[in-house]
């Protein structure tokens, strides 16, 4: 329990660290950013307690608002998907999987991880940003700040998925 603690805990502070200091520098056409932090919501195992998922993801949430200077924002949007994920994530597992199967592309088919990272990308993007907004006076705006993060979160994702591996 300690060591995934402690795992869990530097995931988090490499998350953070790595969008505070160089993702969130990069904005395309000055709307799309890569939010690759929601990576840390989508690898909760299965039968991993509520409670400590909501606290962890409402705790990256946090320190991403502090960094990034969006009171409320992060931290509301990943509570949001750590409270869905368990129930995502049921979709996508195959009928014998293992009660504390952990989430990857290995354990749950590629197709299955990018599916259900995909759905989970596009609930965060569009409860980031509208709570960012706020507004739907822009909406062009607001749909090209939704569409360009989910493209290039996602292929963060995939491509941190891999790595992991």
């Amino acid at each position: 329990m300690i060591i995934d603690t402690l795992r869990r805990l530097s995931l988090l502070v490499l998350l953070c660290l790595l969008q505070a200091l160089v993702l969130n520098r990069i904005k395309i056409d000055h709307c799309a950013t890569p939010l690759l932090y929601v990576y840390f919501a989508i690898i909760f195992p299965r039968k991993y307690p509520r409670w400590a998922s909501l606290l962890w993801a409402f705790l990256m949430g946090l320190g991403i608002d502090t960094f990034s200077n969006t009171p409320g924002l992060a931290s509301a949007s990943m509570t949001l998907v750590a409270v869905l994920q368990p129930y995502l994530l049921e979709f996508f597992l195959p009928r014998d999987a293992e009660e504390n199967i952990k989430v990857s592309s290995n354990a749950i088919g590629r197709g299955n991880f990018a599916a259900l990272a995909s759905i989970m990308v596009v609930i965060y993007c569009v409860v980031f940003f509208t709570l960012e907004s706020f507004s739907f006076f822009n909406w062009i705006d607001w749909l090209e700040s939704i569409g360009g993060s989910i493209v290039l979160t996602l292929l963060l994702v995939f491509t941190f998925e891999s790595v992991r591996k």
